[in-house]
């Protein structure tokens, strides 16, 4: 990834919105789909600043990815004591963020179609794993592979998210059908992987 070289006040900000510009860009679009030139035109900017900062498309990409799971990590941390709340937390992220998941979405289909949806050396489910065993060792949650418990948590928070096959649900809906999901997703998730 091409380092970012030290920028003023008035940088960072044309960078933020094309680091904001670009997230919509690639939610929408894809990595292929993307176009620099629509990046450029909402951040009011030009394709030479933008190949400064962040030296190409691809690595756009990479920077806007890496900060949308800095983002899941930071704003839902795990609660292996109640992975149930966890799984909550991440439907309401998905509500009020939307992009986030889409971006992991095309990250799967256009980078990494099958194993670990990044590089082991770019991985930041860690601090998850560990709080898993955590609870495994505390005798709160089932045996097996952390990892595998993880997996299962995440997935069933994006039964109702953008990138659901059955149904993408909108924080527009009524405030009542969602308190219904949270309640169904948190019994679910707390059955399937506490002890």
């Amino acid at each position: 990834m091409t380092e970012t070289p030290a920028l003023s006040a008035r940088g960072e900000a044309t960078r933020a919105r094309m680091l904001e510009a670009a997230t919509a860009e690639f939610a929408q679009h894809g990595i292929a789909g993307a176009r620099v030139d629509r990046i450029v035109a909402v951040a009011r900017s030009n394709k030479a600043q933008l190949y400064a900062y962040f030296g190409s498309k691809d690595e756009l990409f990479d920077t806007v990815f890496a900060a949308s799971l800095e983002r899941i990590m930071d704003v839902v941390p795990i609660s292996a004591e109640d992975p149930g709340d966890w799984a909550v937390r991440l439907y309401d992220e998905y509500l009020a963020r939307p992009d986030l998941i889409r971006l992991a979405t095309w990250a799967r289909l256009e980078r990494r179609p099958a194993g670990h949806l990044v590089p082991d050396a770019d991985r930041m489910d860690q601090g998850k794993l560990a709080a898993i065993a955590a609870g495994q060792a505390a005798g709160v949650l089932v045996e097996g592979d952390p990892f595998d418990i993880m997996a299962m948590v995440i997935a069933m928070s994006m039964a109702w998210s953008p990138v659901s096959n059955v149904y993408a649900a909108t924080a527009d809906e009524d405030e009542v059908v969602h308190r219904r999901r949270r309640d169904f997703l948190r019994d679910a998730v707390r059955r399937a992987v506490m002890v």
